[in-house]
């Protein structure tokens, strides 16, 4: 119909989330922490750990519920979990300077 717009034109401009660094950043963070995918397995109650391999893989994402538990264990923000498409991303960095450096960045971004 005249008028119309195609549902692919209208998610241009949106953010999206990009599975497979997603999962990656997961599988970091978690490295991070310390902990393994059984640790994770056993939180979430999943019965197998093929799901976890699946975040890392970018074959799935974890469902929100799951999200909100992860983000919980692992001491982040849901935020910090989700790699989106977007350049203003962030991906958790232990090392003192990349705080900073986030520090700096949201003060000048705002």
């Amino acid at each position: 119909m005249p008028g119309e717009r195609k549902r692919s034109d209208m998610r241009k401009g949106y953010p999206g989330i990009d599975v497979r660094r997603t999962g990656e950043n997961i599988k970091r963070i978690m490295h991070m922490r310390g902990m393994k995918v059984r640790d994770i397995q056993e939180y979430l109650g999943l019965a197998a750990p093929q799901s976890v391999y699946h975040w890392f893989d970018g074959k799935s994402l974890p469902t929100v519920d799951n999200l909100y538990m992860l983000s919980s264990l692992l001491r982040v923000p849901m935020d910090m979990l989700i790699c989106g498409g977007g350049k203003n991303d962030f991906v958790l960095c232990a090392h003192p300077a990349c705080r900073r450096i986030l520090k700096y960045y949201r003060k000048w971004e705002s």
